[in-house]
């Protein structure tokens, strides 16, 4: 590494891309202080599915999205739904989303994504062998699981594209699937395995990284908003909150779904909706999968973590609205058997769910970079469902940014002012 910075770093946001940025500037020589609206252990990445996919490099806004969505909204237990609401941020997100839905965005995307989930999977395997981090890294690739015909054929498309673009995908017959599989019956026609895709168990890796920062001086400000802004001279002076006022030489906004609420009190519209998901952890279960899979047509996940195994899905359009909804809940567990019939999971107690607002752009690419028109603005937002996935490459592509440094990835995809 060239000669260290010395610079003092302001993150607004302490989920995974404000932790994984204040890791890399650590290594930068920066001063970092991290100020949280809530607390640092349970943020949208504590209670993801812990999937690393370098496999999904196709954005959420794609042909044939909308009129899915459409079909879901009828359903109450549907893996997708928006919570009607008058709210012109909505209206301009899905026109957005809407207009970004083709074949020729989805092309430009993919390398982006992939590059960046490249990254961030190199990143992961370095930190795994870092002494004071164990948060269950393991790679044994990801199956994505369907049961009609249609999808087959979807899967097919979408595993040429992936080998086209340097990502291994093979497709599999149901007996093969089970081959990887021996110790659970599954109920399926077949199954696209992506054997470079990996997992960890999130919760563990936030308390790592909130460990090694405090341990390394990082500031932890908990359980403040921020409030407003001083900006002069095109350059952020103060961040006001309700507990005090703190100046940087730079600030980085990395407050997930809240990110638009920030940006918006310095005169940026940032086109973002918060995606709700839920989880829960099935103990104790008398037949365990050993392969993080997506149940496709359902849109859920299984991971095995913690002895057990975590269900997740859903994506709810809500803004910030964090009420847990249990027909969604139940439409992720009525799933379970569905793919695997022989594992009987208990439907949860509402206080054993969890749920998370993911921060979703609506061309399904994060935003990432300086902000034109701010002297020292950066973003680290918008990552839809993948802010796990990406967030050690993130975090890396904020600390070159801060030091001016040529970037690990093209980062001209993200540039958060592009709508």
């Amino acid at each position: 590494m060239s000669e260290r910075i010395e610079k003092s770093v302001g993150i607004i946001g302490g989920g995974i891309s404000g932790l994984f940025s204040a890791y890399y500037l650590l290594q930068e020589g920066c001063e970092v202080t991290i100020i949280e609206r809530g607390s640092f252990t349970d943020g949208c990445s504590y209670g993801n599915a812990g999937m690393i996919v370098p496999s999904h490099i196709v954005p959420l806004a794609q042909p044939g999205m909308i009129s899915k969505g459409m079909r879901w909204m009828l359903d109450a237990q549907s893996p997708f739904y928006v919570k009607p609401r008058l709210s012109g941020d909505l209206v301009k997100w899905g026109y957005l989303f809407w207009k970004n839905a083709t074949e020729k965005h989805v092309r430009y995307a993919i390398p982006h994504l992939r590059d960046l989930s490249l990254l961030s999977k190199e990143l992961y395997q370095d930190l795994a062998d870092e002494p004071g981090f164990s948060f269950g890294w393991k790679e044994k690739g990801l199956l994505m699981l369907f049961k009609n015909a249609a999808t087959r054929h979807e899967m097919e498309e979408e595993a040429r594209t992936a080998n086209q673009s340097g990502i291994e995908a093979q497709l599999l017959s149901v007996l093969e699937v089970q081959a990887l599989e021996p110790d659970v019956h599954l109920s399926v026609e077949g199954a696209v395995f992506y054997p470079g895709d990996a997992q960890i168990y999130p919760n563990q890796l936030i308390a790592d990284l909130v460990s090694f920062l405090r341990k390394s001086g990082v500031g932890f400000v908990e359980n403040q908003v921020v409030e407003d802004f001083v900006v002069q001279n095109h350059k952020i002076e103060t961040i006001s909150t309700n507990g005090g006022s703190y100046t940087f030489d730079e600030v980085v906004v990395a407050a997930g779904a809240w990110s638009p609420i920030l940006t918006h009190k310095l005169g940026l519209s940032l086109p973002l909706q918060g995606g709700k998901g839920y989880s829960f952890l099935a103990g104790s279960l008398t037949n365990q999968m050993q392969i993080p899979a997506i149940m496709l047509e359902a849109r859920t996940t299984a991971t095995p973590m913690a002895g057990g195994v975590r269900f997740a899905g859903t994506l709810e359009i809500a803004g910030t609205d964090e009420s847990v909804n249990m027909n969604r809940v139940r439409g992720i567990h009525n799933s379970i058997q569905q793919y695997y019939p022989d594992i009987e999971v208990a439907f949860p107690e509402k206080e054993d769910v969890w749920s998370g607002l993911r921060p979703c752009s609506p061309d399904g690419l994060p935003y990432l970079g300086r902000v034109k028109g701010f002297e020292n603005l950066i973003l680290a937002t918008g990552h839809g469902m993948m802010g796990v996935s990406m967030g050690p490459a993130t975090g890396k592509l904020v600390a070159e940014i801060v030091a001016g440094r040529n970037t690990s990835v093209n980062v001209e995809a993200f540039e958060p002012r592009r709508f």
